[in-house]
């Protein structure tokens, strides 16, 4: 008998929490890869090390969405078509999803390496952190298609009923990550280069891993010949470009703020921001991996026109996402001390604004945990426009408009409500698309 789950017929809660584990354990591990680099190298080459790292930031996730467009967007249909009985269309939007990523990876592999030195720069290094900042991410831009590859492949791994296998590869990945850095910074005294080193191994493990589930039994992930590329990668590319946006967004708000910070308090607040962006990895994990749990099954579903299901496998996500953002605010708001402390040696004056900046942005994650889940679950119930608005309202329009206006407007400390204030108008747009959907469908 197969132990390949029944996502059209099964209990819904059981197949939540089926994928909740290792959906979780993924995306944490994911954060590790970073947060390991950023707290080693906080601690190992200090705090000027950490905030050349903050800058590198935006390049991961951008090489990381990359893999995730393509992954969950075709994901996505793949999982949808299964529902509807159609193996060989979600077979097709495999082949294809795999082209699209094999062909960006090899052009951002040239572009990155070719004009390494301006995007550093572009990044926000200047002559005095370039030293830093070069040495980490040399390793980066050169190994930046196996990002890529890891996050496509982790998406469409677990759309094919293997989340466990997912699970197990960035495990094993995360902890040789870690393990890495411990030996590369402090035993062989590598700095930046280390740790660079430490997640480019890491992540290949986890890539050897996930190659393993195509000589599996149960896999369908089998590339085909393709009638309709055309049609196939426009489809894939609307169906990821929300997921797409919605990771590389947290880039583009670290780089926003890395401007903003160093113009208006300067290298202490740009540290202070280093320490929350990374916290918030942590938070995030669990956000991500709610909502990549859930995507398989309402996709599946929603394919299958099930939609009771659909809202019952929601119901379920709504309330863990939200016990999650509920928890993570309360640990920034009592032990905010605790957190700094975690990630550089801190002095008096680090301490004293990095504590107020972390009880205030704190305050977003409660409403960041739905908004992450509610635009996952819109792309999954081929919501793909009303998706899209969320993630460039979310990650581009109200982030950026808040950024400039607020320390103009209310002073300096203000920056720390720009992601609080974004994510809750966020959530109302979010929660009138849902409704509207939901009323269309009855």
């Amino acid at each position: 008998m197969s132990n390949t789950p029944d996502l059209i017929r099964g209990n819904p809660k059981q197949l939540f929490f089926k994928y909740l584990l290792p959906s979780i354990s993924a995306t944490l591990v994911t954060s590790i890869y970073i947060l390991a680099d950023s707290i080693i190298i906080g601690k190992g080459v200090g705090s000027d090390g950490i905030a050349a790292l903050n800058i590198i930031l935006p390049l991961f996730s951008f090489y990381f969405a990359l893999g995730i467009l393509f992954g969950v967007g075709g994901g996505i249909l793949f999982s949808v078509s299964q529902g509807n009985d159609h193996p060989e269309q979600a077979r097709a939007y495999f082949t294809t999803a795999l082209h699209l990523v094999i062909l960006m990876a090899v052009i951002i592999f040239a572009l990155s390496n070719i004009f390494f030195k301006p995007l550093m720069y572009m990044l926000g290094a200047n002559d005095s952190s370039y030293a830093l900042v070069s040495q980490y991410g040399i390793y980066i831009t050169r190994f930046c298609f196996v990002f890529m590859i890891v996050n496509f492949l982790q998406a469409f791994v677990r759309n094919d009923k293997a989340p466990r296998r997912a699970m197990a590869a960035t495990i094993a990945g995360g902890i040789t990550n870690v393990v890495l850095d411990l030996v590369f910074i402090y035993v062989l005294n590598m700095g930046m280069a280390g740790g660079a080193i430490a997640t480019v191994l890491g992540n290949l493990l986890n890539l050897a891993i996930l190659l393993t589930h195509f000589f599996s039994k149960g896999c369908t992930l089998k590339p085909i010949r393709v009638t309709g590329w055309l049609r196939n990668a426009k489809k894939i590319f609307q169906s990821g470009i929300s997921s797409f946006l919605l990771d590389v967004a947290s880039g583009i708000v670290i780089l926003i703020f890395n401007v903003q910070i160093l113009r208006y308090i300067g290298e202490t607040g740009l540290v202070v921001y280093s320490i929350i962006s990374n916290s918030v990895l942590i938070a995030n994990s669990f956000f991500n991996g709610v909502s990549q749990a859930v995507q398989p099954l309402t996709a599946s579903n929603f394919g299958a026109h099930k939609l009771g299901r659909v809202r019952e496998f929601r119901r379920i996500a709504v309330i863990t996402v939200g016990i999650f953002g509920i928890l993570f605010t309360a640990i920034g708001l009592a032990f905010p001390g605790v957190i700094i402390d975690i990630f550089v040696v801190s002095t008096p004056e680090i301490m004293a604004m990095g504590q107020v900046a972390i009880r205030l942005y704190f305050t977003a994650l409660i409403f960041m945990s739905l908004n992450i889940l509610l635009i996952t679950y819109l792309q999954s119930t081929l919501k793909a426009l009303h998706a899209l608005i969320l993630s460039l309202l979310r990650g581009f329009i109200l982030c950026t408009l808040f950024i400039f206006l607020f320390p103009v407007i209310f002073g300096t400390t203000s920056i720390w409500l720009v992601m609080p204030c974004t994510e809750i108008l966020t959530m109302l747009a979010a929660l009138w698309f849902v409704r509207k959907n939901d009323e269309k469908e009855i």
